[in-house]
């Protein structure tokens, strides 16, 4: 399904953020004032408007309003991202995302009715020390914070099937997907009586606590 998606703030985030959703294959409506930035983005965006965000008037005639999801994402200017986010709600963007510089702003943005705040920075380093601190780890999922997608290489479990492991009531813990030695790519949803062969690796969901228990 292709998602009509705006983005107001062309910055490297916002930049980056787009030219992620065009390679999904979603159309992408940019809006910024700063005309070396709209030049950048244009060759990379679906459309890009030269327009102060600042004014709901601005932001209406380019029928903002119709888009399903926004992101705010203007810098360091905390009453601009406030601002332009109330704007958006009030114009009946369904799903507005923001981007925040610090908690209190985020704190801000969800009381005024944003449906998404993110703090780069903050993800980038929590996401970074987990890497460090639980090898394996692979991402945190956004819904909750304290579930997590981590790899695991098999060992101990050499022999055993998913159905007799039973990971589901013993740790709480799902496999999505199984990769033999022998070969390069997954396989996703593993049937539960295959057995695990040395060398084997899978990926595994589930709470950070019970995933750090796991010893396959």
């Amino acid at each position: 399904m292709k998602l009509q998606i705006g983005i107001v703030g062309l910055g490297k985030f916002g930049l980056k953020f787009g030219q992620h959703l065009v390679a999904l294959g979603h159309e992408v409506l940019g809006v910024e004032s700063d005309p070396d930035k709209v030049k950048n983005a244009q060759y990379i965006l679906t459309q890009v408007f030269q327009t102060d965000a600042m004014s709901r008037e601005a932001l209406e005639q380019i029928r903002i309003q119709d888009l399903e999801h926004v992101l705010v994402s203007v810098g360091d200017s905390i009453a601009a991202s406030i601002m332009i986010s109330m704007y958006l709600k009030e114009l009946g963007v369904p799903k507005v995302w923001a981007k925040a510089i610090n908690k209190d702003h985020e704190k801000i943005l969800y009381k005024i009715g944003v449906d998404e705040v993110v703090i780069p920075e903050y993800m980038a380093a929590k996401q970074i020390a987990s890497r460090i601190a639980m090898p394996g780890f692979i991402e945190y999922l956004s819904f909750d914070k304290s579930m997590a997608v981590k790899e695991f290489s098999v060992k101990r479990w050499v022999g055993k099937s998913l159905k007799e492991l039973n990971l589901t009531n013993t740790f709480g813990i799902q496999i999505i997907a199984v990769r033999r030695q022998s070969d390069k790519k997954y396989q996703y949803i593993p049937k539960a009586d295959e057995q695990f062969q040395e060398g084997d690796n899978f990926v595994a969901i589930g709470k950070v606590a019970q995933l750090g228990k796991i010893v396959p």
